[in-house]
């Protein structure tokens, strides 16, 4: 297909695609001409996955990150992800300290592997953390709690991750991007719904207010 067929079929304006190819995001075509070059579906998927990408935040130069993991697989799966992973927000501050004695402790309560290469140990740190200045640190209880139902999404997902390191790092990198917003939401309407009248009756003083204004 023509450039104008890749941009009509994508929905990535020209301007774009041809910054994604000056780039090197975005794979040259097949030269017809000395002007002219024809594409075809790998580029589609390819700018699939950077709308996707940039969709979900990521800089120019994490993009970059996820796609030299897809393109040369020099890690194992479990590197690979973990590399991928760490190219998703939120980013931590270079000088954020190597030190993750929270996150250690939490990670070996829930008898889970402490790996403190991989990003979201520091942003576990960093977040549990945030919960003791607040007043509100993670108790025994509801670590075990959010742990158990967390690692039962996590098998969820793994099982149905493709085999392959160049199929997995998208599917996680994508996953992860952009299933967490729908785990949060759903997480902030249960609560919304467990504290509905229907399940709290009596408490809700603005019942109370209203039953003083009819009488």
């Amino acid at each position: 297909m023509r450039v104008s067929e890749l941009v009509a079929e994508s929905g990535v304006p020209l301007a774009t695609v041809k910054y994604y190819l000056r780039e090197g995001l975005l794979m040259p075509g097949v030269a017809t001409s000395a002007t002219q070059a024809s594409y075809g579906d790998a580029h589609l998927e390819r700018l699939a996955l950077i709308k996707a990408l940039a969709g979900a935040g990521l800089p120019i130069d994490r993009i970059r990150t996820v796609l030299a993991l897809i393109e040369h697989p020099e890690y194992s799966l479990f590197e690979s992800l973990g590399r991928a992973i760490a190219a998703l927000p939120p980013y931590l501050d270079e000088a954020t300290s190597a030190e993750f004695p929270r996150a250690e402790a939490a990670l070996g309560k829930l008898g889970q592997v402490f790996d403190p290469r991989f990003v979201a140990v520091a942003q576990l740190e960093r977040a549990l953390r945030a919960a003791e200045d607040v007043g509100i640190p993670m108790t025994d209880e509801r670590l075990e709690v959010y742990g158990r139902h967390i690692r039962g999404i996590a098998e969820y997902d793994l099982a149905l991750m493709p085999a392959s390191v160049e199929d997995a790092v998208p599917y996680a990198v994508l996953g992860t991007a952009i299933y967490e917003p729908i785990i949060t939401a759903l997480r902030r309407l249960a609560h919304q719904d467990i504290a509905s009248p229907s399940n709290y009756p009596h408490d809700h003083p603005h019942d109370e207010v209203d039953e003083r204004h009819e009488q």
